[in-house]
């Protein structure tokens, strides 16, 4: 708005204005200093006077108007400027709600494992390169954080930390053959070992092999680390899709899907230490 005072056409709507207001002075003068009997001047001077006062009008009403419109302006100025602390405000609390929740699950995981000791961390890129799902997180060393780390969310296990920088690690997934832990059938209590393959991958799913023919797993079955190795006792890790015979072997597998979609982690929780924390076990058949 203050672009326009400056402008060409103000300056000859100024020009015209201060034209009016002369004329309309000069009429009211030569009006006054007339006498009642001289109405030809009157006649004559009549509608000259009546356009002078109407322009007059016109351009104050022009100017009411722009008084006005600026008025408005700086109010919808104002009106946005509190729209945006508002949304501001709603995105904050949003975020603290959603921060609530992550803390609670994992408050209750803590009530139930009280030897957990965890550090909480957020995705920051994801391996293209890796079939798999592997991704970085924003806390390494520095954090306390160290190789072959539990990395779980409130649903499940997600992996373990591969590789650790001074401020960032690798996590790989439990779709991945690099990972090898000891695992049961929750309902069962038969074991086995959970190792990714390209084959199961392709479906999402990770692989439950080394399964007994005697064994009785059943598709729909709960899945859940044995305390083996690097990862804790009971944390889960999926549900029984599919079972079938190990090519590789005389022994049975089971498809697991996990119970944490990878594709829409953000915000994991690394468990630094446990109680009977020990080694990766090694890999089995690929």
């Amino acid at each position: 708005m203050r672009f326009f005072f400056r402008s060409k056409q103000f300056k000859i709507i100024l020009a015209i204005l201060i034209s009016l207001i002369t004329l309309s002075v000069i009429f009211s003068v030569i009006g006054s200093s007339i006498s009642p009997q001289s109405n030809v001047v009157g006649t004559i001077t009549a509608p000259i006077r009546s356009a002078v006062s109407s322009i007059s009008h016109a351009v104050s009403d022009f100017f009411t108007a722009l008084s006005n419109g600026n008025e408005i302006m700086l109010e919808n100025t104002e009106l946005e400027t509190q729209i945006s602390e508002l949304r501001e405000k709603l995105v904050d609390y949003e975020k603290i709600t959603k921060e609530n929740e992550f803390y609670k699950n994992y408050l209750e995981i803590k009530d139930q494992n009280p030897d957990f000791k965890f550090a909480p961390a957020t995705l920051i890129a994801r391996d293209n390169s890796d079939p798999y799902k592997a991704f970085v997180i924003n806390k390494g060393s520095a954090d306390g954080i160290a190789a072959q780390d539990p990395v779980i969310t409130e649903a499940g296990l997600v992996g373990y930390v591969s590789e650790v920088g001074l401020t960032t690690s690798k996590i790989t997934t439990i779709l991945s053959p690099d990972l090898t832990l000891g695992a049961l059938d929750n309902r069962t209590n038969d074991s086995g070992i959970i190792s990714g393959s390209l084959e199961t991958n392709q479906k999402n799913c990770t692989k439950f092999k080394n399964l007994a023919h005697s064994c009785s797993v059943a598709v729909g079955d709960y899945v859940v680390t044995s305390g083996e190795g690097v990862f804790p006792k009971g944390l889960l890790i999926g549900t029984i899709e599919t079972i079938a015979n190990d090519k590789y072997n005389t022994s049975l597998y089971a498809s697991v899907k996990p119970f944490v979609d990878l594709d829409q982690v953000r915000n994991v929780m690394v468990i630094t230490s446990f109680k009977g924390q020990g080694d990766v076990l090694p890999s089995g058949d690929k």
